[in-house]
């Protein structure tokens, strides 16, 4: 909003209830990549001695550029809901913020990157 209270642009993040996600059917295993405190700091040391450049980087939007390999489908939400086709379900290529597959997608594709 502007600071008359206008709205000037409409943001919307589509959000899948991963909750609702049932172990063995839905996915297999959960995923979250963690970086342990001794090898950061095995890093830093061996950076210091080395003399090299340490560079860190936040991706916002990671979870969004993850692909998944599984069959993931959303009902649509209610905002968002198409009259004409109502009973229709979104059919997911890519990751999205929620879903149990999103941490190891991005990972997997990060590392290929790598």
């Amino acid at each position: 909003m502007d600071e008359y209270g206008i709205v000037i642009i409409n943001k919307a993040r589509l959000v899948a209830k991963g909750y609702n996600q049932e172990n063995g059917i839905d996915y297999e295993e959960t995923y979250a990549p963690i970086a342990i405190l001794e090898a950061i700091r095995m890093l830093l040391v061996f950076a210091s001695i080395m003399d090299f450049k340490l560079y860190q980087m936040d991706v916002k939007s990671e979870f969004l550029n993850g692909f998944i390999q599984e069959e993931v489908y959303v009902d649509q939400p209610a905002v968002f809901e198409n009259s004409d086709m109502p009973n229709h379900v979104f059919k997911f290529k890519k990751t999205l913020h929620g879903l149990k597959q999103a941490p190891r997608a991005w990972y997997e594709r990060l590392n290929n990157f790598f």
